[in-house]
């Protein structure tokens, strides 16, 4: 019987296979490639008023974003780096939120759990058009990265994100199934937003510096309604939407003059309900001061990420946090199989990301803290629980509901 190969053979055996077939990409041509020449502005011409892109490189237990150019400058200098990772997507500032997302350049699949058998089953699936044929593989280690750029960019709209995420989850859904992954079980499956940063192409993979990732040019760039057709519930398809314009700014003065005066020439931005840091603050003491059990690491992570965008705490700094937090939420379970990892971290933070943290949210936040702080001893008379713990469960109860309101009014078409 044969011996399995290693975790770093097996690495290597991949990249083998793929070169047969496909060409090897270095990372400033994938990411060009992902971000067109044009897409974002140029460093040191702001009056270009457009996007940029973002990436996060994380060092021990710091983190810290960076403004990528049209240049794609950045993408060089993370190269060897042990942890950089970049989504397809374009912001208008340094930090990853759903708030200051513009364009969406491509669908990224993360699938876990590949050996030779399933890298094989993936391709063969997308020759007979079972999958559909992805336009970059990337070898990120354990995995693959399989990217779907777009033909055009898609814009951000609100209303959309939460469509092409469900989107998205569907599609993760088709490719990830029993013959393209070693983890059999469907609650295995890792359902990432559009928003998720993956791994750079150039960097580091969890297998050292001698195993950086690697990208591979596969297919042709992709149209939304082509990943339409692959999907199990047509409802998740995507439709109602419009590509990228090719109007310039100056044909946009024209055609826009009330909004370019007010956008482009009084500088003036959306209004938005601003908090002071003190709420942030506060829960991140009430969780470095222990008031954490192991069943709400990830849940007490996910809300401090959604303070630290109502605080307009920037992003890299959340991150830190939350890092700074990784030794302490690690050792209060002594359970081996069940650690809080980085990837936890870094999950928790897609809270961050989505930005779930909107006016609702923090009106029943700051509902519940009131009733808990002038109602304690009422409370604790009649139920003996933590006042932390009820509160995060009333957060809990709040989601669900939300969460089966809004199912309800998007399959009745009001949504």
């Amino acid at each position: 019987m044969a011996k399995k190969p290693t975790d770093k053979q097996l690495f290597k055996m991949k990249n083998e296979w793929l070169e047969q077939f496909y060409e090897e990409v270095k990372p400033r041509d994938f990411y060009r490639a992902v971000f067109p020449e044009g897409s974002f502005e140029r460093e040191g011409h702001p009056e270009d008023e457009k996007c940029n892109g973002v990436l996060t490189v994380i060092e021990g237990e710091k983190a810290r974003n960076y403004i990528v150019f049209d240049e794609l400058n950045m993408v060089d200098e993370v190269k060897g780096k042990e942890f950089a990772i970049m989504s397809p997507v374009g912001y208008s500032g340094r930090n990853r939120t759903a708030k200051n997302a513009r364009w969406l350049y491509g669908i990224a699949i993360d699938l876990d759990g590949v050996e030779m058998e399933q890298l094989r089953d993936v391709f063969y699936q997308m020759k007979n058009e079972f999958l559909p044929q992805c336009t970059y593989c990337i070898n990120s280690g354990h995995g693959l990265h399989l990217y779907y750029l777009f033909e055009k960019p898609v814009p951000l709209y609100r209303h959309l994100q939460d469509q092409l995420r469900e989107f998205k989850y569907e599609l993760t859904r088709k490719i990830w199934n029993r013959y393209t992954s070693t983890y059999k079980e469907r609650d295995q499956v890792q359902y990432q937003g559009i928003f998720q940063g993956f791994r750079m192409v150039g960097t580091q993979s969890k297998l050292g510096k001698r195993y950086l990732v690697t990208a591979f040019e596969t297919g042709e760039r992709v149209t939304v309604e082509y990943l339409n057709d692959f999907l199990m519930d047509e409802s998740k398809a995507v439709t109602d939407f419009k590509y990228k314009s090719d109007m310039s700014l100056a044909e946009a003065k024209k055609k826009y003059p009330e909004w370019y005066e007010k956008r482009i020439v009084r500088g003036e931005k959306k209004g938005r309900w601003h908090i002071k840091r003190d709420l942030y603050d506060w829960w991140l003491r009430k969780i470095q001061g222990g008031e954490v059990s192991v069943g709400h690491r990830y849940w007490c992570l996910s809300v401090l990420a959604s303070y630290g965008i109502k605080c307009d705490i920037p992003e890299d700094e959340v991150l830190t946090d939350a890092l700074e937090l990784l030794p302490m939420l690690d050792h209060i379970s002594d359970d081996e199989h069940n650690r809080f990892t980085k990837r936890d971290v870094l999950d928790a933070m897609n809270m961050y990301q989505e930005n779930y943290a909107d006016t609702m949210s923090l009106a029943v936040f700051l509902i519940s803290l009131a009733v808990s702080v002038y109602f304690a001893e009422p409370i604790r008379a009649v139920i003996p629980i933590n006042l932390l713990l009820l509160l995060i469960l009333v957060h809990i109860v709040y989601v669900l509901i939300r969460w089966y309101v809004k199912g309800c009014m998007r399959s009745r078409g009001y949504y």
